[in-house]
């Protein structure tokens, strides 16, 4: 991973916590090709080293946007074979950070349309500003969600409203998408890093082996029937039986203290 991006400002607002910022407030952190590059390098970072931190948060520069989707002013002119390139770049991204074994929350603090929709969505849950409002519009200028929407929105909505907003391309507020369960909390703006980060802390004050087999199993069982998923679960439990974690976390417990994580 990089100190520094071009179009991401990489943050530890607490140690074990990376805040990743999309930083494009003039262009309403809309997605380029070097966005989508340098977000493909930290998510394979935090694939290849999940210790690099326990927690990220996700978001936006400024107080308008989140991400406003593709930027369709560099999009504009491309051949279809650019477009399918740069297309590809992102499908990479959004598939790296769907398989990040890091917990990922979304802090979206602005309007998140097409494939910043997608990005909240890709996320493990979102915290919102209840000002936000959400979009997949992409039906309305000849193409389709091409970054895991008709996948991620369905799972989080159900299949019925996912297609109603999909289909149809009209925005829903924050209250409409913590009501339906896409998002977990709404916050007041200014509360909403706080109240994220407040989160991520407590989950990286857990067992980070833990929280990884955990996640994993979740997202790998939920495609699985029922008793494959529990077969899935109990593979994943038994890893952590031989850890330094399991064992400090059972000691703690008996010594009445906190646990010390190491991550091994």
């Amino acid at each position: 991973m990089q100190a520094e991006y071009e179009t991401l400002l990489i943050e530890r607002p607490h140690p074990d916590v990376l805040q990743m910022t999309m930083n494009r407030p003039g262009a309403m952190n809309a997605m380029n090709t070097q966005m989508g590059l340098d977000m493909l390098d930290v998510f394979s970072t935090l694939a290849a080293h999940p210790d690099t931190c326990r927690a990220v948060i996700l978001t936006g520069a400024g107080d308008r946007a989140f991400c406003a989707g593709g930027d369709l002013k560099q999009r504009r002119g491309m051949t279809d074979a650019e477009w399918q390139a740069q297309h590809h770049i992102f499908e990479r991204k959004v598939a790296a950070m769907i398989a990040c074994p890091v917990p990922v929350i979304a802090a979206v603090n602005g309007v998140a349309y097409g494939g910043g929709c997608e990005m909240a969505l890709a996320c493990d849950f979102i915290y919102a500003a209840r000002t936000v409002r959400f979009a997949l519009p992409e039906v309305t200028i000849g193409i389709m969600p091409g970054a895991g929407g008709t996948q991620t929105l369905p799972r989080a909505v159900g299949e019925r409203r996912a297609k109603e907003l999909l289909l149809s391309g009209r925005p829903w507020s924050a209250e409409d998408a913590e009501r339906w369960g896409m998002v977990n909390r709404v916050c007041e703006a200014e509360a909403l890093l706080t109240d994220a980060l407040d989160i991520a802390t407590t989950i990286a004050g857990n067992a980070p082996i833990s929280i990884r087999q955990a996640k994993r199993s979740m997202h790998h069982g939920l495609s699985l029937s029922l008793a494959d998923g529990m077969l899935f679960e109990i593979e994943a439990y038994n890893r952590m039986v031989p850890t330094e974690d399991r064992r400090e976390g059972v000691a703690s417990f008996s010594e009445k203290r906190r646990p010390i994580f190491k991550g091994r």
